[in-house]
């Protein structure tokens, strides 16, 4: 199996304004849009979004109820912290103010208008490690 392309799909009440939410503070761009329907894709290493509106009837009946819940969607980037003055400036919804973990890790997160929860993460670079990624995520020379 090759996969060529990997999509997350969310199901959310108001399209709209996740797809907003996306574009705008995310750097995504619409390339397929019905009612209650948007494809977002950003290129790079981003995983397309696809946002359903809840209800809709291309989901199976168990699932169109349902809302994208416990779902935090994590984004590896550079420069977190201007990301995060960034996202302030422009109104997103910081949930999680910019730290630093015990493990190495700054991470933030921000809250779409339909509440899915998107994680920034910069792994910090400690005094003589390889670049400050976990040993699995390091390239041989």
């Amino acid at each position: 199996m090759q996969i060529t392309v990997s999509t997350v799909s969310l199901t959310v009440d108001d399209v709209t304004a996740s797809q907003q939410f996306f574009t705008t503070c995310l750097g995504y761009k619409e390339i397929a849009a019905a009612d209650g329907f948007a494809s977002l894709t950003r290129g790079g290493a981003a995983v397309d979004i696809v946002l359903l509106r809840r209800g809709t009837e291309v989901l199976p009946a168990g699932q169109r109820d349902r809302h994208a819940s416990g779902v935090v969607l994590a984004f590896t980037v550079a420069g977190i912290e201007e990301e995060e003055r960034r996202l302030r400036e422009q109104g997103a919804d910081i949930t999680l103010p910019l730290r630093q973990e015990p493990w190495g890790e700054w991470r933030l997160q921000v809250t779409d208008p339909n509440g899915v929860v998107v994680q920034l993460v910069e792994w910090a670079t400690p005094a003589g490690a390889d670049g400050g990624r976990p040993a699995d995520q390091r390239i041989a020379d």
